[in-house]
């Protein structure tokens, strides 16, 4: 997707080997306009597919999955990372590393959300080693709904949750792979 090639490039920085920040347009302060045509992207590539729910993790997958929701005309579940008073009591619970935050976290979701009858996208800003896609996963799994596919906004492709999805036989369409960072420049591998 050259459009969300061109921003990681131009408003992107590389923070590191193995952090690249696009706070300025995607997980911080959101490029409306980008946001749109990723949802319209991730609906092009699971066209024809029966999705009745979009599922993400909070926070920041909420933003992507509440603008591609509205091409696929369905709902969006967020898995939430803090047990608080107003979450029902009935959930289905799993950890989750988060690569970038260095921590695991209980993610949780309503049993009143998700269940057998769905057909299940899960959509994440990013996929590095894996933890936040596999855990969703499994959340789909204990609901015994039916995972249609995973789509990720950016992949690091030289980190190994690309081909841990692969290898599992899931349906992963990530819009741009990172293959590496040379000298603070990024280059992709699509």
């Amino acid at each position: 997707m050259n459009l969300l090639k061109e921003a990681i490039i131009n408003r992107g920085s590389v923070a590191g080997e193995e952090i690249l920040k696009v706070d300025s347009f995607l997980n911080h302060q959101l490029d409306i306009e980008l946001l749109n045509a990723i949802g319209k992207e991730f609906k092009k590539r699971f066209e024809g597919k029966e999705i009745n729910k979009i599922l993400t993790i909070e926070a920041s997958g909420i933003a992507i999955a509440a603008v591609a929701a509205q091409y696929f005309n369905v709902p969006v579940v967020f898995a939430k990372k803090v047990q608080s008073k107003n979450l029902d009591k009935e959930t289905y619970k799993t950890e989750v590393y988060s690569f970038t935050k260095g921590r695991t976290y209980d993610v949780r979701v309503s049993k009143k959300y998700l269940n057998k009858e769905d057909h299940i996208l899960v959509v994440d800003d990013f996929l590095a080693k894996g933890g936040a896609s596999l855990g969703l996963i499994d959340l789909v799994d204990k609901a015994e709904a039916n995972l249609i596919g995973v789509g990720i906004v950016i992949e690091k492709g030289f980190q190994e949750g690309g081909q841990l999805l692969r290898d599992r036989g899931v349906n992963l369409q990530s819009l741009a792979i990172v293959d590496r960072f040379i000298d603070g420049n990024i280059r992709f591998l699509d």
